[in-house]
């Protein structure tokens, strides 16, 4: 009986969650990034306290979703590692919808690279635009000259190579922007790993089709890939992103490997 409230209750308290979070993006974008801009003309300040200000609200929001019992978030080593890093770029697996949300709640000057959807969203598309995230839909030059501009400004840039959430259970499938960005701005890549066991609020899941039990969502940040060697090795960046890509492949396929052999110990 116990296990059937539990579960009833977290069903609401998801809903309640992803309401939360619309409608608190939606107040954002109509009362107090219009104060920001009203005392703040210089738009570059502008641009990084509405990113500071999503960063804690995101922060905030974590915490609401570990309050209701819908998740237990370890985040903590991960967040002294990524609260003080700048001009990197942050690569992460992407089992969750929340992946994203999570990650820059950790990061207080994070840069994101974002889906055209995110800009037409009814709830949302006044954030991203504020805080001036990078728009997935533009040309290739002029999406590197954004995030090569983003990263000597000392902002992150985060990016997730398979470009949606992983189908559990199948392989992963990473497209070329993460490594293709990292080689033309000469930037090196810091992989983030995330895990949620259970798997919840997958691509192939309603956001009503929880888990049996509470998720566990943890973080773990894991060596720094330096990509010196593939642009010594190529001339061509071309050949030398398809390279880097396959080298994140096999990290992110190895490091998820060890965290179902730790989740298994335990």
């Amino acid at each position: 009986m116990f296990n059937k409230i539990n579960y009833i209750w977290r069903v609401f308290a998801t809903g309640l969650s992803f309401t939360t979070f619309g409608i608190g993006g939606l107040l954002l974008s109509l009362f107090v990034f219009p104060v920001i801009a009203l005392f703040n003309r210089d738009p570059l300040v502008r641009k990084r306290k509405a990113r500071y200000l999503i960063h804690r609200s995101w922060y905030i929001f974590i915490r609401f979703m570990q309050a209701l019992g819908i998740f237990k978030f370890d985040l903590t080593a991960a967040k002294a590692q990524l609260e003080g890093i700048e001009g990197k770029i942050v690569i992460a697996n992407h089992p969750t919808l929340i992946d994203v949300v999570a990650l820059i709640s950790l990061i207080p000057n994070a840069d994101c690279v974002v889906k055209q959807g995110l800009w037409n969203n009814f709830f949302l598309k006044r954030v991203v635009r504020v805080a001036d995230f990078i728009n997935n839909d533009q040309d290739v030059n002029k999406l590197i000259q954004n995030c090569k501009k983003s990263l000597q400004e000392g902002y992150n840039l985060v990016i997730f190579p398979e470009g949606t959430r992983t189908v559990p259970n199948k392989p992963i499938k990473l497209q070329r922007g993460a490594a293709n960005i990292a080689i033309r701005c000469q930037t090196n890549l810091l992989p983030v790993i995330i895990d949620c066991d259970p798997t919840t609020l997958t691509k192939q899941e309603k956001w009503y089709q929880i888990p049996d039990r509470k998720a566990y969502f943890t973080m773990r940040v894991v060596e720094e890939i330096d990509i010196t060697p593939f642009i010594n090795q190529e001339k061509n960046e071309s050949i030398a992103a398809r390279r880097l890509t396959e080298h994140i492949k096999t990290v992110f396929k190895e490091e998820v490997a060890q965290n179902e052999i730790l989740r298994n110990r335990d």
